[in-house]
């Protein structure tokens, strides 16, 4: 493909843009750069905390590319108020298409030639484990993984690896203890993507539901990224005669999922993991009626829930939105995460003091102390050792309800959960 670059810098921005467009796809998701640089370039001082990415900007993810323009919006606002420690933070996000070979390439750009410091808030299961044993073996941490998988849990293994979601199986542990107190008789149907991701949520929804788990899920079904599809998927969960959906899905196939589940005159209770549960990217493109009832995790304030409209936390969250990001949807709850990510990077950093190297870095990320990030629920903070690399242990469920998802009862912990 042709490609058109033009370099601007404004304000602190230096973008690449590509004439190619993400495929929406029912994602929602608005035309963005191949490469964003938050750069102090234009502002004297200490050598900059160099910080690399890759970010799904096109392909079938591309509803995810909001969380590198928030991110960087972040940064952006950080750089304006003096930088961390007196150091400006320069980031440098790059289009993986959520193509794990592509990713490989970016990183090794990123490592081998930008020579940045660490690997930030990169999206994606199976693009970040195409990157996992590089980074670990030149010892370039890799922070703040946008996955869940457990596999980011492992710091024997992995030293320089962790996430930052609640993990897959907690969730899929969590959507076990719901449906076995409310749902005792149910029969459930599951889609799940055929990769890490997938299966590690399955994973927590088998173990959730131990030894009923052979009986009560009566089908389960994969897609591939590359699917154009999942309607033969529903139908089949359909003809199954499950009454219960578990649904593990990225936007782009949560949105059809939703969809052609309510079209076809099936509508079961409908669990709809937590990475494919944004309202602007999921619900409002499937039909906000057909999403009514739905169920899922949170550990953030939801956006668009207006309990929270006169909560502080929430308010400083939109005006940054709005003097950031002003083209950022408010009610996409993927901003709000990243938000929320891109605090917690900002958190370790300021611990890391004039000490900032890739040891003291990882030394730092495995040293956060009940740390909560403006919107998270209360009673959700951030903890980590250095033989504890799962950030989140609690999450609540919450149930959408046409406008907004509305948090029920009190965070669950599910503890003793490994990688394997």
């Amino acid at each position: 493909m042709r490609t058109l670059y033009l370099a601007v810098l404004c304000g602190g921005f230096l973008v690449s843009c590509s004439e190619s467009r993400p495929e929406n796809n029912g994602s929602a998701a608005p035309a963005a750069p191949t490469e964003t640089q938050v750069s102090p370039a234009t502002a004297p001082g200490p050598e900059p905390i160099k910080i690399g990415q890759t970010m799904p900007y096109s392909g079938p993810a591309s509803a995810y590319s909001t969380i590198g323009k928030t991110q960087a919006a972040y940064f952006k606002k950080i750089n304006e108020e003096g930088g961390v420690n007196g150091r400006k933070l320069e980031l440098i996000t790059l289009d993986d298409a959520y193509s794990p070979p592509k990713t490989v390439e970016q990183v090794r750009r990123l490592v081998e030639q930008d020579k940045v410091l660490f690997v930030y808030g990169s999206v994606g299961t199976p693009t970040n484990s195409a990157v996992h044993k590089y980074l670990n073996s030149k010892q370039i941490p890799q922070l703040f993984v946008s996955t869940g998988a457990t596999k980011w849990g492992d710091p024997k293994n992995y030293p320089w690896t962790i996430g930052f979601n609640p993990t897959y199986q907690l969730e899929g542990q969590t959507y076990a203890k719901h449906i076995l107190e409310n749902h005792p008789k149910a029969k459930i149907g599951v889609l799940y993507q055929n990769d890490d991701y997938g299966k590690d949520l399955l994973k927590g929804l088998k173990d959730g539901l131990g030894d009923k788990a052979s009986s009560m899920i009566v089908k389960e079904v994969t897609y591939e990224v590359t699917d154009a599809t999942v309607d033969s998927q529903i139908a089949t969960l359909k003809s199954s005669k499950a009454n219960v959906f578990v649904n593990i899905t990225t936007p782009k196939f949560a949105a059809q999922a939703v969809r052609r589940a309510y079209d076809s005159g099936w509508k079961p209770i409908q669990y709809l993991n937590q990475v494919g549960a944004s309202i602007a990217a999921v619900l409002k493109p499937a039909g906000v009626e057909r999403g009514v009832g739905a169920l899922t995790i949170a550990y953030y304030k939801d956006p668009t829930d207006e309990q929270y409209d006169n909560d502080p936390e929430m308010q400083r969250y939109k005006q940054f939105m709005k003097q950031y990001y002003p083209e950022g949807d408010l009610t996409d709850g993927i901003n709000a995460y990243a938000y929320m990510s891109a605090q917690a990077m900002v958190q370790v950093l300021k611990q890391c003091g004039p000490n900032v190297t890739s040891e003291n870095v990882m030394k730092q990320v495995a040293n956060i102390k009940e740390f909560a990030p403006e919107l998270a629920l209360p009673g959700v903070v951030m903890n980590t050792s250095p033989t504890d690399f799962f950030t989140f242990d609690k999450v609540q469920v919450s149930r959408f309800d046409g406008k907004s998802w509305k948090s029920e009862g009190k965070p669950i912990e599910i503890a003793g959960i490994k990688a394997e």
